[in-house]
């Protein structure tokens, strides 16, 4: 091996053989693979600047219909071209999101590769959109011309985080490998001597708030009932972890367990200080990921919520304002659900007019061991319940009154099948002339391996954020609301800042980043209604 993966404090930082982190450094400014040749474009030796004219509809209803008026802003994009260098902090390192994350990190930049009874496999990073999905940018006069996402703009690598974590058990992530059955033996073999150092630390144990089932699981737990100090705490390793790696940028993303809904309320956590007040007198209804959201935001660090429960209450959201920190949330959308949010698009887009959606999956982790428990179950339910909303309001033609396609969703624990969940759709569809159409799908998804490229996505896309900057019609330069809607493509419920409609509908929301990572590297980011193809744009260009 040419590498190593030092752990100092818990955390693991991934070095090349000479003891630099692979691929960055602290100042390091990739050298790039596109530039964009545009007077709306300046490269400088800190910044890429660009110009942007958005164009957007001001839609007025009157009694005689819809009134349309275009207009035009224009944003002046600024991206800082030097990556940050960050660190990484999982609630639930060593569960089967976590011990994955970290794996995998070291299996590509060590490039391992490893039999099984198919043939030989090697490291990657399919699943990750920031690491294997291209943009359409135009015809180059012979062939269809797409960059890979990742080159449009500096961006970290996944294997140039730094990562620590937290978690309730006491297994080293080698040991925690093993319990998830993730990886095949022979990865697993290879791994054991960079993983098998890395220990968890202690993390937050309130038992009303994840199943009884998990109580055997918890021996790595913060003592004592203060909340207060249990805050402090967080605040602590956070603090270390950035101090110890002379970090510049530190996201903490939750990946554990699964809690129940806390009561939103006023008086508990409907403000800022609400929040506040109610962990300095231990509120019953404060939940660990509350303590963990507050922590960071408190200390400076973004704060993602990879599980469906209500963590970032409006208390949380204003905290994170004030201390102009992103935050971002809620649920992964990795399998079943990041399907229905493409086919249900596309069902509608299409004029079908999906009636019955019914969905079932069973799976053996311990996500589905602790969804067993109804309280757990419904935080689940509620995500993965409202991600077509927005594709039926859509089509008032198919849903002339709003009503809403019978759609029910069911888990089931089964030991069994381990990681490799089960997911079952039937969609019935009214189509022509009375008809039906119904689709029946059986997906078997590798739950882990599909979840594990989205915390990459969601950490490289908070840490790109950090370094944009926009100014409209001539204002100063300001950065993104703290609530981070672009990271949207990668949840299931995806939160939004107030005011502002969610999008579900995937391409839509693939679209919406994809083109804001166009307009801030300059490229035009309406190549794909290539008029070209059907006018006589060239003739009218000579």
């Amino acid at each position: 091996m040419n590498g190593h993966s030092h752990v100092n404090g818990n955390g693991v930082h991934l070095t090349n053989g000479n003891g630099h982190q692979n691929g960055h450094t602290n100042g390091h400014v990739r050298n790039d693979t596109l530039h964009v040749n545009s007077p709306g474009v300046t490269y400088g030796s800190e910044f890429i600047d660009s110009t942007f004219n958005y164009r957007k509809n001001k839609i007025e209803r009157t009694v005689d219909g819809l009134r349309v008026t275009p207009e035009v802003y224009e944003y002046k994009l600024r991206t800082g071209r030097q990556t940050r260098k960050t660190g990484l902090m999982l609630v639930g390192i060593g569960g089967n999101n976590g011990s994955t994350t970290v794996g995998a990190m070291i299996a590509n930049r060590e490039k391992m590769s490893w039999r099984n009874r198919e043939g030989t496999h090697h490291a990657n990073y399919f699943g990750s959109f920031t690491q294997s999905s291209t943009v359409h940018i135009g015809y180059d006069g012979q062939e269809q011309v797409h960059v890979p996402f990742n080159e449009m703009l500096p961006m970290l690598r996944p294997h140039e985080l730094i990562v620590d974590g937290w978690d309730i058990n006491d297994a080293n992530l080698y040991e925690a490998m093993l319990r998830s059955k993730v990886f095949e033996p022979e990865l697993i073999d290879q791994l054991r001597p960079h993983m098998e150092s890395i220990i968890p630390k202690p993390s937050i144990y309130y038992p009303d708030f994840i199943a009884s089932n998990q109580g055997t699981r918890a021996n790595n737990v913060l003592p004592g009932e203060s909340k207060s100090e249990h805050l402090e705490r967080i605040r602590k390793d956070i603090r270390e972890f950035k101090e110890k790696h002379g970090l510049e940028c530190v996201i903490v993303l939750w990946t554990a367990n699964t809690e129940r809904f806390t009561d939103v309320e006023d008086g508990l956590n409907m403000t800022a200080d609400q929040m506040l007040a109610s962990i300095k007198r231990n509120a019953d209804e404060v939940s660990p990921s509350n303590i963990f959201a507050v922590a960071s935001i408190l200390e400076g660090a973004h704060y993602i919520n990879g599980s469906p429960q209500n963590t970032l209450c409006p208390g949380i959201v204003e905290l994170a304002g004030k201390n102009g920190v992103f935050i971002g949330g809620d649920d992964f959308k990795s399998g079943q659900t990041k399907l229905k949010s493409a086919l249900v698009d596309f069902l509608v887009s299409s004029g079908l007019k999906p009636e019955s959606i019914v969905s079932y999956n069973h799976l053996g982790n311990n996500d589905g061991k602790n969804l067993s428990e109804a309280r757990q179950f419904r935080s689940k339910e509620i995500t993965k319940s409202n991600v077509v909303d927005d594709m039926v309001a859509s089509n008032k033609i198919l849903y002339p009154d709003n009503k809403k396609p019978d759609h029910t969703v069911v888990i089931k624990y089964v030991p069994f099948v381990g990681d490799s969940k089960r997911a079952m759709d039937e969609y019935v569809c009214s189509i022509f002339m009375g008809g039906r159409q119904t689709f029946v799908i059986h997906n078997t998804c590798e739950d882990s391996l599909l979840a594990t490229p989205l915390i990459y996505d969601l950490a490289i896309l908070t840490e790109l954020a950090t370094r944009i900057q926009y100014s409209v019609n001539g204002r100063g330069y300001e950065q993104f609301n703290e609530v981070l809607s672009i990271l949207s493509l990668l949840l299931k419920a995806p939160m939004v800042p107030a005011g502002t409609p969610v999008s579900n509908a995937f391409m839509r929301q693939f679209a919406a980043v994809s083109k804001l990572i166009a307009a801030c590297a300059g490229i035009a980011s309406d190549a794909d209604l290539q008029l070209e193809f059907f006018t006589s744009l060239n003739k009218a260009k000579c």
